[in-house]
Parts: structure tokens; sequence; C-alpha cells
């Protein structure tokens, strides 16, 4: 099943079929999965052939085309949009086919988000993940300002705006509703500078109510963290680089992005230090506690891919062998916390169980918040409460309570 030499590109695509074998080698796959992409290269140089089309006819309409088809020929493997990715990559790296066109924005309001996208990068210089929620997140608004097929901004109202914040974000969670009522202010804000509305409309955007340091951060005991540890199994790559993951993420509070965005550039070894690239592109440095480092290098050494793609410390397992995405490192989280018989965790609690396994081991606030890179100490200052040796000597005695 495994012999590359077995499969035979007929038709368009085999003068490049030697060619793709040996990228699928040099990214990792493994001999069964490269049989299989050139398998898939294989039926499309067929259907290219049955199509009288070349590779210059392969865009992306042709492509979802051959995609399709494929599933209705009955195939039960490889019939995705994704499935193609790596075959494409290639042919598109050789220049053999033409380059992905962008979707281009044809409706009113495609066309308006597109356009706010575009200021929130260039003129705000926002992260392109933040512009992606913000744009998501109004899009719902504008769709409700089209009128007979054009969008109607000019005379929109105050009372409007209001309206869509009441109605849609008591069916939000609290923190989707505050990104609603914050995207909704910055798209308001663009609209009155651009000049679509003649006045600002921010003030008729109401806040969402929530009580600052109302939760509990809910952090893992001691024993929880042994458990979602000991689920990695270190006799295998995976678990090896997970059970790096899981130190990184317990004892230094690092948010998922930040874990993802570490290279291997990063890691100061001779000072004993972690560059972490944080929220708002602030570049921080942090101290490398031995155990934490001697789970990176147990990884780096038995379990990083020689061939990895780019050069980021925690890469795919399966090829090819690109930088976890902070998505894939929280899946790491979530399935050490299921082998466990933990639920469902997120790798945000582990941030809290860093922030109570510092204030247990007796570090103030203050050093807590320098290691989880907070800017106010109000933000710090909900770990108070978990504090409960300090909270003790605050605790008055119940009336009738002999002291």
């Amino acid at each position: 099943m495994g012999d590359l030499s077995r499969v035979r590109v007929a038709g368009p695509l085999e003068p490049y079929a030697l060619g793709f074998a040996g990228e699928l080698r040099r990214q990792g796959y493994t001999a069964v999965s490269a049989v299989f992409q050139l398998q898939l290269m294989a039926h499309m140089s067929r259907w290219l052939a049955s199509e009288g089309l070349g590779l210059e006819n392969l865009t992306t309409d042709v492509v979802a085309r051959f995609v399709a088809a494929r599933r209705e020929a009955g195939y039960t493997n490889y019939y995705s949009d994704r499935a193609v990715v790596s075959l494409m990559g290639y042919l598109r790296g050789l220049g053999v086919a033409p380059a992905a066109v962008a979707a281009v924005a044809d409706t009113p309001v495609e066309v308006l988000l597109d356009r706010y996208g575009c200021y929130l990068s260039v003129e705000r210089g926002l992260a392109a993940g933040t512009v992606e929620d913000y744009v998501r997140a109004v899009g719902p608004f504008l769709a409700g300002c089209v009128a007979g097929g054009e969008l109607a901004l000019a005379q929109l109202t105050a009372g409007e705006v209001t309206a869509f914040v009441v109605a849609r974000c008591p069916r939000q969670a609290r923190g989707s509703a505050k990104l609603t009522v914050t995207a909704l202010r910055s798209l308001l804000g663009f609209l009155h500078v651009d000049g679509v509305v003649d006045r600002s409309l921010i003030g008729a955007v109401p806040s969402v109510a929530s009580w600052r340091l109302a939760g509990l951060p809910r952090g893992l005991e001691p024993g929880q963290v042994r458990l979602l540890l000991g689920s990695c199994d270190r006799r295998t790559v995976a678990g090896r680089r997970d059970f790096a993951i899981l130190n990184v993420l317990v004892r230094l509070g690092l948010r998922a992005g930040e874990l993802a965005a570490l290279g291997l550039d990063d890691v100061d070894w001779h000072a004993g230090e972690l560059v972490v690239n944080g929220k708002a592109r602030r570049i921080e440095r942090l101290p490398l506690p031995a155990d934490v480092g001697e789970a990176i290098v147990a990884y780096l050494r038995d379990g990083r891919p020689g061939g990895a793609l780019d050069r980021s410390v925690f890469v795919r397992v399966r090829a090819p062998h690109r930088g976890l995405t902070s998505g894939g490192v929280t899946q790491v989280v979530v399935s050490a916390g299921r082998r466990a018989g933990l639920g469902p965790i997120r790798s945000h609690r582990l941030r809290h169980t860093a922030a109570t396994q510092m204030l247990q081991a007796g570090a103030p606030l203050s050093e807590v918040g320098q290691v989880l890179r907070h800017r106010a100490v109000q933000t710090t200052a909900i770990y108070a409460k978990v504090d409960r040796d300090a909270l003790r000597t605050l605790a008055r005695p119940w009336p009738g309570t002999p002291s």
C-alpha cells in the first residue's frame, strides 16, 4: 500500500508526479498518506483529460468542479476542498497552475466589510485575527440595513442602532455580546469618518452589563495537573510534544496564540528565558523553569520532525509538518483533558492554573501580574479571590460564633 512506484499518473499531470512524490516526502508524509495523495493526483489528471482541460485551466472553479465530480463518482476519501490543498499548492508553486483567486466582494455588504477590514488593518494596525472577529461581528448589523438590494445607511438612526443591540446581545454569551458592541462602535466610527453617515452614532450603542471581578478563576488542583501531564504518553512523538506544551501552559501561563507563535529563536538557552510575542504585539521575556526546559529539550531532540517546514517550536505531528496554530494548541489541551478524565478543558484554564499555583507558592499578586503580563493591576486582582489563606485573615466571625 505504501509503494509510490505502483501509482501511475497519466494525462496532463504525469510530468509532475515524480516531483510531487518527492515534495510529499520532504513535507514528512508517511508512505501510505503519500500514496493517497498520488492517487488523488492520478484521478485529477484523468478527469482533466476527459474534460479536455490542461493545467492552465486549473482555476479555483475548475478544482471545485473536480472535487464535486469525485464525490459524485462515489469516492469515500479525499473528496473535500481541503484534500487538494497540497497538490494545488505544489502545482501553483511551480507556476504551472493559475494562482488561487480570492473571492471578489459582489454584494453591498461584502464591499463595505472589505473596506472596513482594510481600515482596521491599515489605519488601525489591528492583528489579522482581530480584524476577522470585528468584521464577522458587525456583519449581521449591516445585513439588517439592506433595503431593495442596497445598503441604506445614510438615514441610519440612533434608535435603529440601539434596537439591534437590544435584540441581539441578550441571545449571546457575555464575551460575544461585548465583542458585538465593541465592533459596532468601531464600525460606526468608521462610517462617520468615511462620510457614509453624517454624524457619529457611537453613543447609541449601549454597554453590555458586566461586573468586573465578579467571576472566580477556575484553575486546576495539583492532583488534576498531575493527571493532565500523566495523560501524555512520552514514548511517542505526540506525547513528548503535548507534555512540553502542557508544561509551558501550566507553569508560565502563556496564551494559546503566544505558545503557537514560539519560534526556535525565541528560546534563549544561555539566559534561561523565553521571548514571548504577546497581545498588542508586545515582546516580553519570561524565565524558563528547568523542568519546562527539560520537557522542551526532550521534544526537540526526539520528537520534532527534522524536516519541519518552519521554525516554530511546536509543529504538527502529521504532515505537512507546519507550526501549530492557536486552535491546534487548544486541541492539545482538550484532548489531554479528555484522556485524564477531567472533562472539557481549554488552554486559558491552564493560564488560571499557573496564576493560582504561583499564589499558593507565596508569590505576591504583583509578581503574578508580571508573569501573566497584565497591563493593569485590576486584571490580576481577581486572583486575590483564590488566595484562601490571605482571605481567612480578613474574614469576620459569624454573629454568635465564639471567636
